[in-house]
Order: C-alpha cells, then structure tokens, then sequence
C-alpha cells in the first residue's frame, strides 16, 4: 500500500493545521484503545492504521463522535442477520 503522509491527511480535513491532525489523530486511537475496529485494511501501527481511516476520508472532525455508535450499530445488525442473540 501507498506511504501514508501528513500532506495526504491534512488534504483529506480540508485545512492547513497540522494541531487538529493530531488532535483528531489521538481522538481516534482512543477509541481503537477501547475497542473499536479499524475502518481501514492493513496490518500496520495503530497510528499508521489511524493516519490512513483519515487520509482516505472515513475519519473527520464530522464523524469522529459519531463512529463508536455506527459501528456498534452495524456490528448489533450483522449478528442479527447472522441469528446471534446477546443478553
């Protein structure tokens, strides 16, 4: 895969800050630290793996609150499709 850059990130947010990069940066790894899967394919770091969910647009400052309840939200409907039952 493709080297990942801060140019790429930075792009991807729409401005020139490299503060909101890392503060959206650290926000995210939080949220894998607590469990939530990567949205990205690879098999790099955790900030590599965080850097790339941001270049390629599926991590923003709109969506960065939002994410655990989505995905806990789409994870609650494959096991339904899949018949598993949770108490």
């Amino acid at each position: 895969m493709a080297r990942i850059t801060c140019e790429d990130c930075l792009k991807a947010l729409g401005d020139n800050n490299r503060f909101n990069l890392v503060h959206l940066t650290v926000e995210r790894i939080h949220q894998h630290r607590q469990g939530e899967p990567f949205l990205s394919e690879g098999k790099n770091q955790e900030i590599v793996m965080t850097l790339r969910e941001i270049a390629n647009k599926s991590v923003s400052f709109n969506n960065i609150n939002d994410l655990p309840n989505h995905l806990r939200g789409k994870k609650d409907e494959e096991e339904s499709a899949r018949g598993e039952v949770h108490s």
